[in-house]
């Protein structure tokens, strides 16, 4: 039953995905729904994918300019993507925002006593997003939904911003790399890059400075 359960998960979560991207007047219909199913799945999030899912994040903030100081992991589940962009970066303030509460607490419990003064974890809906304008050096998606207008908006002029993935277009919330150059291009990014690493892939995007 739980295996039927999580295949039926993930569809969800992949139709949810597609559809918010195309329509984000969408999104309150899928908020609830999405929220209880991670909210179930926290107690087992963390076990279920090793550090080196995360080598295609790794490979894209090794392109970056410069170290961030302030970073923002939107989705951040268990924390998993917080702890380590903590750790690359140790003189960076992270932020780890997530729509289920239950993650959220699961990341407050994992996180280790070293990083427990600079990273914090809250819940927030990544629409509505309550920091401030150009808060963010860096902000990282790992299998997450864009919403695009409020990336641009809590992301600092000349900051970047990572889209990432643990399975490329196989996982379920999935957003092609066409369809972030388009919309990501309309909100005022640009440099962008593309890359692939371990079994998934990451895009790079550089906030334009008006300036």
């Amino acid at each position: 039953m739980s295996e039927r359960l999580d295949e039926l998960g993930r569809r969800f979560a992949r139709v949810a995905a597609r559809t918010v991207v195309a329509r984000p007047g969408l999104w309150p219909f899928f908020r609830g729904p999405l929220r209880a199913q991670f909210d179930r799945l926290a107690p087992v999030w963390e076990g279920r994918r090793g550090m080196d899912a995360l080598a295609p994040l790794e490979a894209a903030l090794e392109r970056l300019e410069r170290p961030p100081r302030r970073i923002l992991d939107l989705g951040t589940g268990t924390g998993k993507a917080a702890r380590f962009v903590a750790r690359r970066f140790p003189e960076a303030e992270v932020t780890g925002a997530d729509l289920s509460p239950a993650m959220v607490a699961e990341a407050r419990r994992l996180l280790p006593p070293e990083l427990a003064g600079r990273v914090r974890f809250e819940v927030a809906d990544a629409s509505a997003l309550a920091y401030e304008d150009g808060l963010f050096d860096l902000v990282v998606l790992l299998n997450m939904i864009p919403f695009f207008a409020e990336l641009a908006r809590v992301t600092a002029a000349g900051g970047a911003l990572v889209v990432a993935s643990f399975s490329g277009p196989a996982t379920p919330i999935y957003t092609p790399w066409e369809t972030l150059r388009r919309e990501l291009a309309r909100v005022g990014f640009g440099s962008f890059e593309e890359v692939r690493a371990g079994d998934g892939d990451a895009f790079l995007a550089r906030r334009r400075d008006p300036g």
